[in-house]
């Protein structure tokens, strides 16, 4: 894992363009923010959203506008609305996210999120 220091900056998300990703049903759209070790992404899925794969990445997503569940492969789910979060770290969970009625998310992944092994 590197380190990278990051001096104090703003993002203004509506300069960032905003990547098209296909899911199994509808659309997600991201803006992304990638540092050394870090990304920070603003992710809007569109109505009757589903993630087009289980993912093992570890997030910190927080619900920023709308709702939407976050389903584990091991038949749990989660549904989180505005000002929810969930965190979890890489390979701890196969999870995917579908949505309704739509929603928009901030989401955090990087380095820092990798699993420890003792």
């Amino acid at each position: 894992m590197h380190n990278q220091n990051i001096p104090f900056q703003t993002i203004d998300w509506s300069l960032i363009p905003k990547e098209e990703h296909l899911g199994d049903r509808g659309t997600a759209f991201w803006q992304t923010v990638q540092f050394e070790g870090l990304r920070v992404r603003i992710v809007e899925y569109s109505n009757d959203y589903m993630a087009d794969h289980w993912c093992q990445k570890g997030h910190i997503v927080h619900c920023l506008e709308g709702e939407f569940t976050s389903e584990l492969q091991s038949g749990e789910n989660f549904t989180l609305t505005k000002g929810m979060t969930y965190v979890v770290s890489d390979n701890l969970s196969s999870h995917r996210s579908v949505s309704e009625n739509g929603v928009k998310l901030l989401i955090i992944d990087g380095d820092f999120l990798k699993c420890k092994t003792e």
